[in-house]
Formats: structure tokens, C-alpha cells, sequence
């Protein structure tokens, strides 16, 4: 709100004020009725399919997804700036001046929730994206941005709201790299909420969606990402972002590329100050509902029986009055599509599933082949911690989220009220990565129980016949996921459309069935709830038969329902559910801990490094750091050394330098900056290429000293832990020009003035 005027300020608050004044109305009527749902479920009991996989608890703990250097765009100084990023198991980014001021675990300089983000790769598709929030101006494909990028490969996180970021990389091979990392990020920020809150979460859905369609949107919706605040900072901002665009960007001065960049910082100025206030009135919300929730609790289960007599008894009467409507938009608008839909989702989806299965098995067959060759006990234990997080790699899992991206809904788009298949696309990436996971750890399981009492023969043989079983278990599991994402994915295609059809005619006879209600039940019994239901019931049946028979063709590879492995282990799910240290209890390697926890800086890293020949330690460009490997892309684990965990790292000693680094802004000063000459003091004067030196079988690196000369080149030289320096460039960063939010918000202030109608108007609306 510093940002704003106060006039504008009161407006924001007023408008949001208003949307979360009403959503919460909708909020408490649910969550009694999911209550309702909860109890009652408790009460009859109801079982899910059992799954022949096993499910690991905590599969990221004291796990790290990635880390490493890269450049930075800086807002406020519009330089590019090294900086360290981490990526922990939270699937936040957290930026850091340097790797060492990671390391000594100071303060990060921000930190990134990938929530609604997407990242780019091209600054042609940025641009694209940037053109179309000035719909007043349009610039061509080829029009300069407002930054440059210094190199070929740039990676760009956009929002539609927020702040972007900028990132850039020196190869294509790095780029591909963190790519894949930001997707999971993103991926991961955007899989909902929580399903462990079996009251809160569908009531927050349901009042979202009745929310909505009350505003006349139907079906699904791209922005419904990441935390409660913050899905409802994108409903604010939903209807407040053209509202503003229409006032503001007339008024925005200069060339576009100028006001492009001022309408983002303005935008994301907007954006915070709502999520702020979402954020602070939703946790209100949420707490009188849970002060209320033991009497409603008390309620329910004295008399369940009949409130669940008085919800049949309506259920019925609205069944008799809308049932004729119901079935003939059934038969004429949805039935000739429900096959077409599937073909649509199963394709993707199966041959994503499909490559799963491959590099699963590859992973499984290179065990065991290596096992083969050296049947100890400490190389299984090795081979065993590198593919323990292989579903969590998402550069190994790129192949197969990307057959899922040629998913394509857009004849369906249009008619049925499909924003974009986003939403099935990373729901069905993250149902692919549950199952990778669920299948390694299942594989771990059975190996552990399998490693006392075997001879190095015995354990071969053991391994592939746990390797056979687990591919049978994920054949069938695969089977059973994928048919419930496709009766999921087609009701949410089919349902809204139903509503959106039916809504308009059976709305104004609803009322009249609240008489038939007892008051003391009308907060467990609603009409408008009940009605949707009858409309899901009638078509489910279509979707369920229509998923069946395309299982007794075995189309795709799927199962029929009544199918069970006769292989089935009734005795696997009393396994534990906790993730099998390797190293710890089989190596005899313990991790080091502070307090209990592994500090992050000690976090074994899921997705290895990137080592480029002739690129020095200082500047840490997507380097080899300490932790385990994890799975070695392509040829990397030939070139890549593992580093235990627990030990050291070797401190490099710099000399100061008196000069403050300047900012790279060409290729040539980049690469000047990331090359300086380097003078290594080591005991053999022969060295290896990759900057590591010889060793005789049974000795131990003790001690490294670097030492950094200054050498006359045109660019400076940075040095990540020369403190005088970093306190230069903070005092140079804060004695940049002004913000450009301000030069907007005096045409905010001036618009308001020319108009004060329009506030009053705002608030009432």
C-alpha cells in the first residue's frame, strides 16, 4: 500500500474487502456442509481400492531438488547479477548473493512461490505474452523488450499478476536443466490443496466454484494455484485487473517497452497489497468456522439419521421436477461427446504412463546388471541411493511429462466453458511422478527385505524377481490411476457445462424446496448442493461405463475393475512407509545433523550438476556441490565425482580486490567474468582438465589453496565473499533512480481526481 496513493489504497481494500465479504458466504454454508459429508462418511464407512504400490510418507526429507548459479535481472539497478539459487523440498526458490552466503546459512535475498507462474524459454513467447496485458498497443515478434538478454539462453518466470523474473544460463545444456527445474516447481506450487483436510479443502473448492459460476464462469480455471490466500488474490485480482489495465495504461507514459515494464511493477504492486489483505481475512474466516465446528459436530451426530432421512425426502421431490430436463440434455448435448473426450485424455496420458514404465524399468534392469558385476553389499547400497529419488528428478521425468503436453482439448475448449488443458496436464504429471515414487520405494522396500541371509547369486536373482513383481504391481496401480483420472477429468469437463445449460431453467424452482427443510438441518441441507448432485448422478453412469468398456478392450493397456494380481502380497503394506536411508543404514555413512534436522546446506541434492570444462569454482555456474549425485543425466556420471555428504568443503581463499565487479552486459564481459585466470597451488604440478587433482589410491585431499590474481582485463573480476564490495554494490543499488511505480501512480492520483465518482461506485459494486 506504500506504493499507492491512499484514495487508491481504499479502493483495493474496499474491492477486496467485497469479493472475500461474499465468498465468505459461500464458505460457511459449505464447510457445514462438508462437515455434513465428513461425519457421515466417518459414520457408514467407505472403502477406497487398494492399491498393490506402497506409498512413501516423507519422500523428500532432508532431500534438496537443485542448486546453482546463474544471472539474474535486477529490477532496481536493471543490471544482471550472479546469484545462487535453492531449491529445497518446499519447491520454493530461494536466491542467495553467492553459494558461500548460502553455505554459511545467511539470510536469502528473496525467495520465489512458483504459484500461477509459467517458465519460458524464449523471449519471443515472453514478449507474446507481455503484448497481450497492453491491449491498446501491439508490438511485433521482433520488437525489443526492455531488457536484453546477455546470452542465448534465457528462462523467464511469468505471472499473470506478480512480478517475472529473469534468469540466464551460458549453455543450452544448462538451460534445458533449469527449465526442467522451474516446471516442477511450478508443477508442484499449482497440485491444490491439501486433501489430508477433509472438511476445510472441498469447502474452500465448493465455495470457490459456487462463487464463480454466481459471476457466470463455468468449468475449469487455470489460476486456481497455490494457497488458499493466494487462489483468492487471483480472484480479486480476476476481476480487478482489467478494471485497472482500463484506467491506468492510457495514462502510462513513454515508449512501450517503458510502459510495459511500469504497468508489471504496478501490476505486482496491486497484486501483493491484495494477497496481503486475502491472506489476513482468510485465516479469520477460517477461524470462526473451526471455533463453530464442535457445536455443528455435536449437532450432526445426534441426529444423522434424520437429517439424512429429511435430505432424501428433497432429494427426491427435486429429482421428480428436474430428471426429464436432465436426461434429455444427457442424451442430445453430452453422450455423442463422452467417447470423443476420452480418446482425447487417454492417449496422452497412457503414453505418458507408458514412458514411466520405461525408464523405470531401465533404472531397475541397470541395478541389477550392476549388481551382476559386483555383487557386494556396499555397491547395491550405492546403486540403491541413487535411484531412491529417480520420480523426483525432473530432468529424468522430463520425457515423460512431455507426452502429456501433447494433450489437446480445442474443439472442447469453447463448448464445453475449458479455459485450457492445463489443469489436466499437471494434474495427470503429478499423478505420473506419485506413481514413479510409489514404484521405486516399493522396489526399496521389497530389496531390504530381501538383503539378510543372500549370497552374492542369491541376491541377483532376488533383485530381478523384486523387479518383476514391482512392474506387475505398476501395471495394474497405473491401470487403476489413470481410470480415475479420466471419470475425474470428464466430469469436470461435462459437469460445468451440464450446470451452466440447466442452471438458468431450474434456478427459479429451487427456493421453494428449502419449506420441505427443518430449520435445524438447513445448514447441513442445501438445494442448490442437492440439485448439483442429481446432475452429477445422472451422468456418471455414462462415464463410468463409457471408461469400462474401453477397459475390456484394454485399450491403452488398461484393466477391467474386477481384475486382481493373484500375485498380491497381503503382507507388503506392513512395510514402512518412511524413506530407506542406503547410506546410513547399510554403508555405514551418517548424515550430519544441527538440532535433529540436516541443515540445508547438508541436504543430499536429487538432480546432479553440471560441470563445464574450464569453468572455475568461484562463480559456481551450475557446479558440482556437496551431496549425492542422485541420477547422472545422460554421460554426466562418468565426468562427475561423488562427494559425501558429511564431508567439509574445502574453503577457497581469495584475495581482495579493491575494485567493485560491474555488471555484465554482453556476452564477451559475461564470459570474462565466469573465465578469470586462476593460479592453483597443489602438491603435483600435473592437473586434470576438470580442475581436479591426481590422487594415489588411499589418499586423502586435506587442504586446497587457491589463490586469485587480478589480470589486466577490461572486466573486473568478481569476488563472492569480499564484504567491502558487497556493501558498495548495496549502497550503488540504493542510490539508483526512483521506482517507475511512481511516475504511474501520479496519473493514478490524477485519474481519481478527474473522476471521484468512480471509488464510491467501486465499493458499492
Amino acid at each position: 500500500s506504500a506504493n499507492f496513493g491512499s484514495s487508491y489504497s481504499s479502493v483495493l481494500f474496499a474491492r477486496t474487502s467485497a469479493v472475500m465479504a461474499e465468498f465468505g458466504r459461500f464458505y460457511e454454508q459449505q464447510y457445514a456442509v462438508a462437515l455434513f459429508n465428513s461425519v457421515r462418511y466417518e459414520i457408514e464407512g467407505g472403502g477406497n481400492t487398494q492399491t498393490q504400490l506402497l506409498h512413501r510418507k516423507d519422500p523428500l526429507k532432508n532431500k534438496s531438488i537443485f542448486s546453482g548459479s546463474l544471472f539474474q535481472y535486477l529490477e532496481e539497478s536493471k543490471k544482471w547479477r550472479s546469484r545462487f539459487l535453492y531449491v529445497g523440498d518446499s519447491y520454493n526458490i530461494s536466491l542467495f548473493e553467492s553459494k558461500a552466503a548460502h553455505d554459511r546459512g545467511l539470510h536469502s535475498k528473496g525467495v520465489i512461490n512458483c504459484a500461477g507462474y509459467r517458465a519460458l524459454t524464449s523471449m519471443e513467447e515472453y514478449l507474446g505474452l507481455l503484448n497481450n496485458s497492453l491491449s491498446d498497443t501491439k508490438a511485433k515478434a521482433a520488437s525489443a523488450p526492455f531488457l536484453k538478454c546477455p546470452t542465448q539462453f534465457p528462462i523467464i518466470l511469468w505471472h499473470p499478476y506478480a512480478r517475472h523474473h529473469y534468469f540466464c544460463v551460458m549453455t543450452e545444456k544448462e538451460q534445458k536443466k533449469w527449465h526442467a527445474v522451474f516446471q516442477d516447481c511450478v508443477r508442484h506450487s499449482n497440485n491444490g490443496l491439501s486433501e489430508e483436510c477433509k472438511v476445510a479443502t472441498p469447502a474452500f473448492t465448493d465455495a470457490l466454484r459456487l462463487y464463480r459460476q454466481a459471476k457466470g464462469h463455468y468449468g475449469t480455471w487455470d489460476m486456481m494455484c497455490g494457497n488458499q490466500a493466494q487462489i483468492l488474490a487471483n480472484l480479486v485480482m480476476e476481476s480487478l485487473h482489467p478494471e485497472l489495465k482500463n484506467l491506468i495504461v492510457p495514462r502510462l507514459k513513454g515508449k512501450l517497452q517503458q510502459r510495459q515494464r511500469d504497468w508489471m511493477l504496478i501490476s505486482d504492486a496491486v497484486y501483493r497489497q491484495v494477497l496481503s489483505q486475502t491472506k489476513t481475512q482468510h485465516e479469520a474466516l477460517a477461524q470462526v468456522c473451526e471455533v463453530e465446528c464442535p457445536r455443528l459436530d455435536s449437532a450432526l451426530r445426534t441426529d444423522m439419521d434424520q437429517i439424512i432421512t429429511s435430505k432424501e425426502h428433497v432429494s427426491g421431490k427435486i429429482r421428480a421436477l428436474v430428471l426429464p430436463r436432465v436426461e434429455q440434455l444427457v442424451r442430445s448435448k453430452v453422450q455423442p461427446y463422452i467417447h470423443s473426450i476420452l480418446e482425447a485424455l487417454m492417449e496422452p496420458t497412457s503414453r505418458g504412463f507408458s514412458e514411466v514404465r520405461d525408464i523405470l524399468f531401465r533404472e531397475l534392469v541397470e541395478v541389477s546388471k550392476n549388481t551382476m558385476n559386483d555383487s557386494s553389499k556396499e555397491k547395491l547400497v550405492e546403486h540403491m541411493d541413487k535411484i531412491s529419488m529417480l520420480a523426483f528428478h525432473p530432468v529424468k521425468m522430463q520425457s515423460c511429462y512431455e507426452k502429456m503436453e501433447a494433450l489437446n482439448l480445442e474443439g472442447l475448449q469453447q463448448r464445453c466453458d475449458v479455459s485450457s488443458p492445463s489443469v489436466f496436464i499437471q494434474r495427470a504429471q503429478i499423478l505420473m511422478r506419485q506413481q514413479m515414487d510409489n514404484a521405486v520405494h516399493t522396489f526399496e522396500q521389497l530389496v531390504r527385505q530381501s538383503l539378510d541371509g543372500h549370497s552374492g547369486e542369491d541376491l541377483c536373482k532376488t533383485i530381478q524377481r523384486c523387479q518383476d513383481r514391482v512392474l506387475k504391481k505398476y501395471d495394474y496401480d497405473s491401470s487403476t490411476v489413470r481410470k480415475k483420472f479420466f471419470r475425474e477429468a470428464l466430469l469436470q469437463i461435462i459437469i460445468p457445462y451440464m450446470l451452466k445449460q440447466l442452471f438458468p431453467s431450474c434456478s427459479p424452482d429451487l427456493p421453494k424446496f428449502k419449506e420441505l427443510i427443518f430449520e435445524d438441518f438447513s445448514r447441513f441441507i442445501l438445494v442448490e448442493n442437492i440439485f448439483e448432485e442429481l446432475v452429477l448422478q445422472s451422468v456418471s453412469k455414462d462415464i463410468m461405463m463409457t471408461v469400462k468398456e474401453a477397459a475390456v478392450q484394454r485399450r491403452h493397456n488398461l484393466y477391467r475393475d474386477s481384475m486382481v494380481l493373484t500375485s498380491s502380497d497381503p503382507n507388503l503394506h506392513l512395510l514402512g512407509e518412511d524413506t530407506i536411508d542406503w547410506a546410513g543404514q547399510f554403508g555405514g555413512v551418517k548424515g550430519e545433523k544441527q538440532g535433529g534436522e540436516v541443515t540445508n546446506r547438508k541436504r543430499k541434492q536429487i538432480v546432479s550438476m553440471i560441470q563445464l570444462d574450464g569453468m572455475p569454482l568461484p562463480y559456481e555456474s551450475c557446479l558440482e556441490v556437496p551431496g549425492v549425485d542422485g541420477i547422472p543425466e545422460e554421460n554426466e556420471g562418468q565426468i562427475e565425482q561423488d562427494v559425501e555428504t558429511e564431508k567439509p568443503v574445502n574453503p577457497m581463499q581469495h584475495v581482495p580486490i579493491e575494485k567493485e565487479p560491474g555488471s555484465p552486459d554482453s556476452i564477451k564481459e559475461i564470459r570474462d567474468l565466469i573465465n578469470p585466470v586462476l593460479e592453483v597451488v597443489e602438491k603435483d604440478s600435473s592437473q586434470l582438465t576438470n580442475g581436479t587433482l591426481p590422487l594415489e589410491e588411499g589418499d586423502e585431499v586435506k587442504h586446497i589453496t587457491t589463490i586469485t590474481e587480478m589480470v589486466p582485463r577490461e572486466s573486473p573480476n568478481k569476488v563472492d565473499g569480499e564484504l567491502d564490495s558487497l556493501q558498495i554494490e548495496q549502497e550503488e543499488e540504493q542510490c539508483t533512480s526512483p521506482s517507475a511505480i511512481e511516475s504511474a501512480i501520479q496519473q493514478i492520483e490524477i485519474a481519481i481526481q478527474e473522476d471521484p465518482k468512480r471509488a464510491p461506485e467501486r465499493r458499492r459494486h
